[in-house]
């Protein structure tokens, strides 16, 4: 039986899309980057985390297997996670805005004796935006909970001039990535 590490509506939209039976197991993990951490250790490092944490919670249930997974938007070397605040976020947008950023999406599935992993790193090209482009989009409440304080798949579609890579990655978990992990661990999607 498959569980889903994450509370996220998006993860479990994008499974159910891909035809995916699962539960789902609440996990806490702090999203702290260790100093000197590169951004693709640290996003694997807390997908493993995650996956672990619910392989953990799930030690009566031999058959588990537990997917985990951590995406974040990357601007050089630096890792945007969530925002904080408002201003946060449109601190965010202002540095993403006009420029490409990396978002890595690391996805773990771990079992008793096994556990594995599917990375995948798409580049998003933001057009310019201005200000008032900015206040108005965190002012919908989109950019709160979300990773460089954008969801590709909501009104901020609008800021994408260009994607190279997956979107479902983005979104925060890459289909085809993922659609092949599971069947290694015997799996179907569909």
């Amino acid at each position: 039986m498959l569980y889903l590490a994450s509370q996220s509506p998006r993860r479990r939209q994008l499974l159910e899309q891909i035809g995916v039976r699962f539960d789902t197991i609440d996990v806490d993990i702090p999203e702290v980057l260790a100093p000197g951490e590169a951004p693709a250790d640290y996003v694997s490092r807390v997908a493993r985390e995650k996956a672990g944490a619910g392989l953990l919670k799930l030690a009566a249930v031999p058959a588990a297997v537990v997917l985990g997974a951590d995406t974040e938007v990357v601007l050089g070397d630096d890792v945007f996670g969530k925002p904080v605040d408002a201003a946060d976020a449109a601190a965010m947008l202002n540095r993403l805005a006009g420029r490409s950023h990396r978002v890595i999406t690391v996805v773990w599935c771990v079992s008793a004796g096994r556990e594995e992993r599917a990375i995948n790193e798409s580049i998003v090209t933001f057009g310019p935006l201005d200000d008032a482009a900015i206040a108005a989009y965190v002012a919908s409440g989109e950019a709160s909970g979300r990773a460089g304080a954008y969801a590709i798949q909501g009104r901020a579609a609008a800021f994408v001039q260009h994607l190279t890579g997956s979107y479902s990655s983005v979104m925060g978990l890459p289909l085809f990535e993922t659609a092949g992990l599971l069947r290694r661990f015997g799996i179907q999607c569909g």
